[in-house]
């Protein structure tokens, strides 16, 4: 090998630094203008825009295995679909905001939610009221609330931002001046799935954290036991004991005792 081929050699390193790459700022390369009427989101690609309505007028982008984009040809289409509320794919809601260049901290955070609000006490049927009630699951948007048109139905409804790393309130006992304590019950309209133990829409109740910690729990709590009875039934006599195969132990939770065989010929 030649002198200048094994210096050639010294100097080769794994770990080689390459200049970073610099996307070409033509417009050709970017797609910032149909990034405008798109939405991302976690959902199968082939199945929303027939759920929309929206078959030809959009097509969908998978980014991973948990985001996809659609892109509208025209906006009224995109701004008809997140005006329609919350969506949902398999019966699991979905987290759907307009694209952005810079999204914000709480992007794909928040989804907007009608809530049935029922038992209002008698006396608190107002807008400032309902819209108080509303506060306590989300930001209230909208109040549908007019004391001059009859009632009908035996709730009121609002639409609120929901954040989705919440849990949905069943229910939130209110106390009011001079009365007893009455509970408000609430129900999210177009909301099917969600776990029934914590109330959070983004797993199913077998992946619950706090499900998996209460199975934990009893797996540690039976081991113990196991370990408890294992040692319980530890024999007393070891291997190199004199009376090791001669006496046959029987051992108990709170006493042990020997029992003895036959172990010579009958006397004549």
């Amino acid at each position: 090998m030649s002198a200048a081929m094994d210096r050639a050699l010294m100097a080769l390193t794994l770990e080689k630094e390459e200049k970073p790459f610099e996307m070409p700022d033509l417009p050709g390369f970017c797609s910032n203008e149909k990034n405008k009427l798109s939405l991302k989101m976690s959902t199968l690609i082939w199945r929303m825009p027939r759920k929309w309505q929206k078959e030809g007028k959009c097509r969908g982008v998978a980014l991973s295995q948990e985001r996809f984009q659609f892109f509208f040809d025209n906006e009224h289409d995109l701004l008809d679909v997140l005006e329609k509320g919350v969506h949902t794919c398999n019966e699991w809601a979905l987290a759907i905001e307009r694209w952005v260049e810079e999204p914000p901290d709480d992007y794909l955070q928040f989804i907007p939610l009608w809530v049935r609000i029922s038992n209002i006490p008698m006396n608190y049927y107002t807008k400032e009221a309902i819209t108080a009630l509303g506060d306590l699951v989300g930001e209230v948007k909208e109040v549908i609330f007019n004391p001059l048109k009859p009632q009908t139905q035996p709730y009121e409804r609002v639409l609120v931002s929901f954040n989705v790393a919440n849990p949905l309130k069943m229910s939130r006992v209110v106390n009011t001046k001079g009365r007893r304590p009455v509970t408000i019950h609430y129900n999210y309209e177009r909301i099917q799935k969600r776990c029934f133990t914590c109330q959070r829409l983004n797993h199913e109740h077998s992946l619950c954290p706090l499900e998996v910690r209460r199975r934990k729990n009893e797996a540690f709590v039976r081991r113990q036991a196991i370990s408890r009875e294992l040692k319980l039934n530890k024999p007393v006599l070891n291997e190199d004991d004199p009376l090791f195969g001669v006496l046959r132990e029987v051992q108990s939770r709170h006493s042990w005792e020997v029992e003895c065989r036959k172990c010579c010929n009958d006397r004549e």
